[in-house]
């Protein structure tokens, strides 16, 4: 079955930078939209960031110009680089995974990685 393991969180300063990271396995991942997605105690699972199959990303408008998504398909591998990081960028990351051909919805997710951002 597909898998997604996230890593890369951690604790930053406002104003630093860091790039998450996720491993797929078990599926046509150079066939597959991938997305990041961020959740906060309390809040709703918001998106993030999105990178087609074919190499288009679109970005939510909180972190348009800060983060920028990648993927390389011969790692199977999706990034998110974060630079000026603020407080309320502080969350739960999530990436997510879709085969456009076949489904609509986020069939596959990671488990989160923890991404701190201290004032």
């Amino acid at each position: 079955q597909v898998q997604l393991v996230e890593s890369g969180g951690g604790l930053v300063q406002a104003g630093g930078s860091l790039r998450v990271s996720c491993a797929v396995s078990g599926g046509t991942f150079d066939r597959f939209d991938m997305a990041w997605f961020r959740q906060t105690p309390g809040k709703e699972r918001e998106f993030v960031a999105v990178i087609s199959w074919s190499g288009g990303s679109t970005y939510s408008t909180d972190v348009k110009g800060r983060f920028t998504i990648s993927r390389d398909n011969a790692k199977n591998t999706v990034y998110l680089q974060m630079v000026s990081l603020k407080p309320e960028d502080t969350a739960v990351y999530y990436c997510a995974g879709r085969n456009p051909f076949h489904s609509y919805e986020y069939d596959y997710w990671g488990q989160g990685t923890q991404v701190t951002v201290s004032s």
